[in-house]
């Protein structure tokens, strides 16, 4: 055991240096409870807050444009050389230095600054931020007003004070490094909001208001749950608070730690750079902070691409659309650099993929690149090009729409397939921020793997995964600007989440699984179609050689 865990180790090692040598196209090594607090009106609720994300994407993006044109006449000539470096040169590729190694004791320092700080200020989604319990914290923070102004210019709301004084206390202990009492403090304060008591002025306050105040109390269980060592309770409290308040940047930085604790590193990344963007979205202007989080979603990909022996992936700068030949050419240099992963490779058709070294939310859009994936295993790779081309996606373990597999089948799907693609797909994401085909396609993803865990019995997993899909859903109109169409689906597909974690909707009712009916259709028509074709050109030979013979034939007599 001890031999074969060295050479894995070797083996991993191996790889992690090959990785820091590479060129720039190459990584581096680099809701039960929440139905509580927001009630029966969740999913009309949704509308109000994708349009709100929306007026506070548009204020930002006209901040970075006035920050833009003033910068603009400076940089003309910098900007025009970095273009020209980046333009796709799959002839002649500089080698850069590569990135250095991100120290354990680094990710430590930045989880002590930014993952295990004790806030004393509830950050509102959409009204100021500010509601502290002590009055020099609030002075700290007012500078962020600017950025976030409720949509009628009120007042922050003032928490209950009863409910107030509990999380005095649960603070109180969270310093002492009582985790145990901490936690039991903050659990009674989410009790304590869920009966109503959250708000003084109970009738006036808004639903954002009080699942924002939820969400301060669910991001700090995510902290003592994390000091307790307990990392999947940590976990599903932070999929909660993302729920509650997409819009705080240390919601998603405590999910990417619970993360990191269960070795989910691909998640981990997406989480990181989620909070990075975040922050810069609420207003967030501090340059040390934001780096740190970029460091922390880079050493979270560093992990993820090491640790990772079924398939390897070239990252590939590039400026314009990148057309056939040259994706070909990107193939070839994969080869070369990747030997042992050409069994399939392909290029992500749809990814805008960002690296967290040259990902700079004030001069959007950043660097891109694309991702290019070598496997293993051919028939991995092959399922998830074909996946890769839909505009909606499917996880499906049916060889055809009609007829559902059995239990014993649907087992040896996850064994065989199942457990090998979820990896890879976590990963694609990792650096994938936002999807040009559908706004709400990696919640779709989670749900159809929601269901086929839920397909195994594996209910615990099944419902953390529910929650972790809702978690997705909830920050897309804070990622990018969606249709209508696609605002419609979010509500459906989060309405049909929370009733099944309350076990008010079979499995054949979802949303997601009339979409993954849907697609099981089309590939049964075109897998018809080319039969059909295939088989057409198959008589349409025959009866040529046939012709030939007799025309042959006829000569010869």
């Amino acid at each position: 055991m001890d031999g074969k865990n060295e050479a894995s180790q070797q083996t991993r090692n191996s790889k992690k240096s090959k990785v820091a040598a590479n060129e720039l196209n190459d990584i581096s090594e680099a809701r039960q409870e929440v139905k509580k607090h927001l009630g029966d009106g969740a999913a009309k609720n949704k509308m109000g807050r994708i349009k709100m994300a929306e007026k506070k994407k548009e204020k930002q993006s006209n901040d970075v444009g006035r920050a833009s044109r003033k910068r603009k006449s400076e940089n003309n000539e910098k900007l025009a050389v970095k273009e020209e470096e980046t333009t796709l040169q799959t002839d002649n590729q500089s080698i850069p230095t590569p990135l250095p190694h991100i120290p354990l004791k680094s990710l430590m320092d930045i989880e002590m600054e930014l993952v295990y700080t004790d806030e004393e200020d509830i950050s509102f989604e959409f009204a100021e931020p500010v509601v502290s319990t002590s009055t020099q914290s609030a002075c700290r923070r007012s500078k962020k007003a600017d950025a976030l102004n409720a949509p009628t210019g009120s007042a922050s709301p003032q928490i209950d004070k009863q409910l107030q004084m509990t999380l005095r206390e649960a603070s109180t202990c969270y310093r002492q490094k009582n985790y145990p009492a901490a936690a039991e403090q903050f659990s009674t304060a989410l009790e304590l909001c869920s009966k109503g008591a959250a708000i003084d002025s109970g009738f006036e306050s808004s639903p954002e208001d009080i699942s924002s105040i939820a969400s301060f109390i669910e991001t700090k269980l995510v902290a003592c749950y994390l000091k307790l060592k307990k990392p999947d309770d940590a976990l599903n409290h932070s999929h909660r608070s993302i729920i509650l308040n997409p819009a705080y940047f240390r919601n998603h930085l405590r999910q990417a730690a619970a993360f990191k604790c269960l070795d989910r590193y691909s998640e981990a990344a997406r989480s990181a750079m989620i909070a990075d963007y975040t922050y810069w979205l609420t207003g967030g202007t501090e340059q040390r902070t934001s780096k740190l989080i970029k460091l922390y979603w880079q050493a979270m990909l560093e992990e993820a691409i090491t640790r990772e022996e079924s398939f390897s992936v070239m990252y590939t700068p590039f400026v314009t659309e990148v057309k056939a030949d040259k994706k070909n050419k990107i193939k070839d240099m994969f080869a070369k650099k990747h030997p042992d992963y050409v069994e399939h490779i392909y290029t992500d058709p749809h990814g805008l993929h960002i690296l967290p070294q040259t990902a700079e939310w004030l001069s959007l859009p950043p660097q891109q690149y694309l991702l290019t994936l070598g496997f293993r295993n051919k028939h991995i790779g092959k399922i998830l090009e074909r996946w890769s081309s839909r505009k909606l996606p499917i996880f499906s373990d049916q060889k055809a729409p009609f007829t559902p597999l059995t239990m014993e089948e649907t087992q040896r799907y996850w064994d065989n397939t199942g457990k090998k693609i979820v990896p890879v797909m976590n990963f694609i994401r990792s650096t994938k921020l936002t999807d040009r085909l559908c706004a709400c396609s990696r919640g779709i993803e989670k749900l159809h793997y929601a269901s086929l865990l839920g397909r195994l019995q594996r209910v615990e997993e099944q419902s953390q995964v529910i929650n972790q899909a809702m978690a997705e859903l909830a920050t897309v109109p804070y990622l990018q600007d969606i249709s209508k169409q696609d605002a419609k689906l979010l509500q459906s597909l989060m309405a049909d989440a929370m009733d099944t974690l309350e076990g008010r909707r079979s499995d054949k009712g979802h949303v997601w699984n009339k979409i993954q009916k849907i697609g099981l259709i089309e590939d049964y028509l075109y897998q018809v179609e080319d039969n059909y074709l295939k088989n057409k050109r198959l008589r349409t030979t025959r009866k040529e050689k046939m012709k030939m013979k007799r025309i042959q034939s006829m000569q010869q007599h």
